[in-house]
């Protein structure tokens, strides 16, 4: 019991403490969203910042999914709803009264779009947007944050304009050095007061400056046409449930074609708002055991804002800063965040009057460095680096249309330059992984000294592309001129489709240009791994297929793994190069390996009463990993398969044996356990040769010994060559 109530209590004045940096900042909020309705609306306007702190506070964080994130009225959501204000202003298509109104419904908008974007999963697809992109759209909001709040720093009238009439200017300092003292503390406020968050203590210095010029300027000293502060919150007489029952009233107000042309803007803001909660998640995950769930995140968000829109608040996302003073202040659960909702609800009901004193100007100052530090300086440092320079534009652009047109269309110029972004990423990334010719590239299945002679004479006849990524029309002229100075040197080309992810027209029609010309100079077109089903739910094989790429289609081949096709390409070789005729013996003796060609034939034959024959069928094993053993095969018939087990059910092959090999020398030579398994392939005949008996024949035959190491090393360090050669292509790759 005691521990429960020590978790409510360290939520509770936790929630208090975030509550006094979320509660100012969204009265700065709803004063930004309404400036352009001029100084009448201040009142309105900061009740609406307050009401979407209690409302989002009281919903969201119960529904979402990031303990101790605090849900409140932001800057982006500011910054896109005071443009939007503005230019229905200018459009004059709707009176005064009807905007909030507007707004509402561009917020529950918003809302519902967030919560549909969380059904369907979106909090992943989100991540996923270019930085450049966001890093633009932030900064132009913040730009705007900062000229929409100037006004109300100079104390000029901001009625229809974003920079206001600066010929309203007028010489009265208060404004100006309100607006002054309150950004000089909060830009100092972190150096020298660390415990105190500098939106609460700039604002506190804002306050007592405003009353330490009321010493001088009497005016300053009452509340009525006073347009230094916030003025009446409530009409007088009225409540908060007046209020909020003015808003429901007001909506027969709009008619329904009115709700068509808030859909762009709409989606617009939900967006940010969901990036924005994101984005604060990710920095509450360090201060968390387990990470959030961003798809429930944005179902919370999205309830919050709807309930918010309907009762006259404005819109509102996960924010950093409150977030972090209550992660400081020991939150231990969603109830932090809850109770901000809850501690704002009880300042409206019992501290209006003291609200309605707040300087605007010192409510503009705080907006004005939130909206600087939006803007991403360090993307100028972009301009510095040659690789990034389009990024650097891509980020200008963005603001510029921001700042000077509209929200709407730097929200298109984002997503046509999100796009562009990825295809120039798609194009510059290399579609082929790697490329190896076939002397440097060998299958798994060993070869004799004399079989690896010939590979690596006429292995260059065969080359290999490893793709990779996206082969698509951004890709194909890329891989076009890796390949077309092959084309007529080579006999057969292969394609390993492993890590391909895309496949388009394009792509297909190159592979086909590709394959003729091959089979016009006689050569041969292979494919591997390709996959029946990728990601995006593609089935290569059958669209390759009805392109007319199939099995049946001469001068091409498929198979399923890339080895079994360098074997296949190999085995061509060894074919044309007579070098078959221990192939067409149906078992061999041990005279007939070249293993034992230097011997003495007399030796041979004294030395094979010594090994033992062994016949194991198709899919037998021959030995496990760990088995105890200090015996040497070699296969006279048939093939082995060397594999390494990785758990119950998966096998990494390593390589295959056939006639005329040998394998086991490890443990022969070292008498340690197996350290894989083998497996016949085919029905399978073997010489076995154990370390006992081989010692006690050469007790007596000393010179066998010297020659069979002798050859053993001869063999293996070709072994270690040909591993060496492969290596050395890998790293040139």
């Amino acid at each position: 019991m005691n521990i429960k109530f020590s978790k409510f209590q360290s939520d509770l004045l936790a929630g208090m403490a975030a509550m006094f940096v979320a509660l100012p900042s969204a009265i700065a909020f709803g004063l930004s969203v309404y400036s352009p309705l001029g100084e009448s609306y201040a009142g309105f306007a900061a009740l609406s910042g307050i009401l979407g702190t209690i409302l989002i506070g009281l919903v969201s964080p119960l529904a979402g999914g990031t303990p101790r994130l605090i849900s409140a009225p932001c800057a982006p959501a500011a910054a896109v709803l005071s443009v939007f204000v503005l230019e229905e202003v200018r459009r004059g298509s709707f009176s005064y009264q009807q905007i909030p109104i507007l707004v509402g419904i561009a917020v529950l908008i918003a809302g519902l779009f967030q919560i549909i974007l969380g059904l369907l999963g979106g909090g992943r697809l989100i991540k996923y947007i270019p930085y450049p992109v966001v890093a633009g759209y932030l900064s132009g909001l913040g730009l705007l944050l900062i000229l929409s709040q100037l006004p109300r720093v100079l104390a000029i009238s901001s009625e229809g304009s974003l920079l206001g009439d600066l010929q309203s200017l007028h010489r009265s300092p208060i404004s100006p050095l309100i607006g002054l003292v309150t950004v000089v503390s909060m830009v100092l406020a972190p150096k020298f007061f660390k415990k105190i968050p500098p939106t609460i203590f700039s604002l506190i210095v804002g306050v007592v400056t405003y009353w330490t010029l009321s010493l001088f300027y009497v005016e300053l000293r009452t509340l009525e046409n006073n347009h230094y502060v916030v003025g009446p919150i409530m009409p007088e007489g009225e409540g908060l449930h007046s209020q909020i029952a003015a808003n429901l009233t007001n909506l027969n107000l709009i008619n329904a074609s009115s709700w068509r042309t808030l859909f762009i803007p709409s989606i617009t803001l939900g967006f940010l708002l969901s990036i924005d909660t994101l984005k604060t998640c990710l920095v509450l995950d360090v201060y968390s055991e387990k990470r959030h769930d961003s798809n429930r995140e944005l179902l919370g968000q999205g309830l919050g804002n709807c309930v918010s829109s309907v009762f006259g608040g404005i819109a509102g996302a996960g924010t950093l800063g409150a977030s972090l003073v209550n992660v400081s202040s020991g939150a231990k659960s969603k109830l932090s965040g809850f109770f901000v909702g809850v501690l704002s609800l009880v300042s409206i009901l019992f501290f209006s009057n003291l609200i309605s004193w707040i300087p605007v100007s010192a409510l503009a100052s705080i907006l004005i460095v939130i909206g600087f530090r939006m803007i991403d300086w360090k993307s100028v440092g972009l301009l510095r680096n040659q690789a990034t320079l389009f990024d650097f534009f891509v980020i200008l652009c963005v603001v510029i249309s921001a700042v000077s047109t509209s929200l709407l269309l730097a929200a298109g110029v984002g997503i046509i330059l999100a796009i562009l972004l990825f295809l120039r990423d798609q194009v510059r990334s290399s579609v082929v992984r790697r490329s190896f010719l076939g002397n440097q590239k060998f299958s798994k299945k060993r070869r004799l000294p004399s079989e690896l002679d010939e590979l690596l004479k006429k292995g260059d006849q065969n080359i290999i592309f490893e793709l990779q990524g996206q082969l698509f029309f951004g890709t194909t002229d890329q891989l076009l001129s890796l390949v077309e100075p092959y084309l007529n040197k080579v006999r057969n080309m292969i394609f390993d489709f492993r890590r391909i992810l895309n496949l388009d027209f394009t792509a297909v029609n190159l592979l086909k240009q590709i394959h003729q010309r091959l089979a016009n100079a006689g050569g041969t077109l292979i494919l591997t791994s390709v996959p029946q089903k990728l990601s995006t739910g593609q089935n290569v094989q059958v669209y390759l297929e009805s392109f007319g790429l199939s099995n049946s289609t001469p001068n091409l081949k498929f198979f399923e793994e890339l080895d079994e096709a360098i074997e296949f390409v190999e085995d061509e070789i060894l074919h044309e190069s007579n070098l078959e005729p221990i192939r067409r013996i149906p078992y061999l003796h041990l005279r007939q390996f070249e293993f034992f060609l230097p011997f003495p034939k007399d030796l041979i034959d004294q030395f094979e009463t010594f090994t033992s024959e062994l016949k194991i069928q198709e899919n037998e094993v021959l030995f496990k990993k760990n088995d105890i053993s200090d015996q040497m095969y070699f296969i006279r018939k048939g093939s082995i398969r060397i594999l390494l087990p990785l758990d119950a059910t998966r096998f990494h092959h390593l390589a295959t044996f056939g006639k005329g090999d040998f394998f086991g020398d490890m443990a022969f030579l070292d008498s340690e356990p197996r350290s894989a398994d083998a497996i016949a392939l085919e029905e399978t005949m073997l010489y076995v040769v154990s370390r006992a008996k081989f010692d006690e024949f050469v007790h007596s035959h000393p010179k066998f010994g010297y020659l069979f190491f002798e050859s053993l090393s001869y063999i293996l360090s070709q072994r270690l060559r040909l591993n060496h050669l492969e290596l050395s292509a890998l790293q040139e790759n």
